[in-house]
């Protein structure tokens, strides 16, 4: 069953909480698992920007099948590849903190991306209680 857009407004409220209760004001882009934007959320005050890294950071993670810091370390290991994928790829590829799948059970469903945090970890921490709400 694919995510819903209820579901994934439920994530962007979770990240947007959390990010509330650490003075942060973040962006949330939920893809779906062909990384197509579903939902986007940006808070009062997340920079302007935000909004499209949100949104590449979550398309990334989807195309690849591997969470913000997999795809990072990939990226790393892979420098060459990954110079020459704007060739091919219909959009950028972004690997970056706050991003990861969004599965239900094996299967990814989606991905999911905070961007705008100006703490270290801030991004993650948003997506972490993202996913979190939409834990059984």
């Amino acid at each position: 069953m694919p995510l819903t857009l209820q579901e994934a407004q439920t994530v962007i409220a979770g990240a947007h909480e959390r990010a509330g209760a650490i003075a942060a004001q973040v962006t949330v882009a939920v893809v779906d698992e062909g990384g197509h934007l579903q939902a986007l959320g940006r808070m009062d005050g997340a920079p302007p920007l935000s909004a499209q890294i949100a949104e590449t950071k979550a398309a990334s993670v989807a195309l690849f099948r591997r969470d913000g810091a997999a795809l990072r370390q990939m990226q790393e290991a892979n420098p060459g590849f990954f110079a020459q994928l704007d060739r091919i790829a219909p959009m950028p590829i972004l690997a970056g903190a706050g991003a990861a799948l969004i599965r239900r059970g094996d299967t990814v469903v989606g991905a999911l991306a905070v961007s705008g945090g100006t703490a270290p970890g801030q991004d993650d921490e948003c997506a972490e209680a993202a996913l979190a709400v939409l834990a059984p």
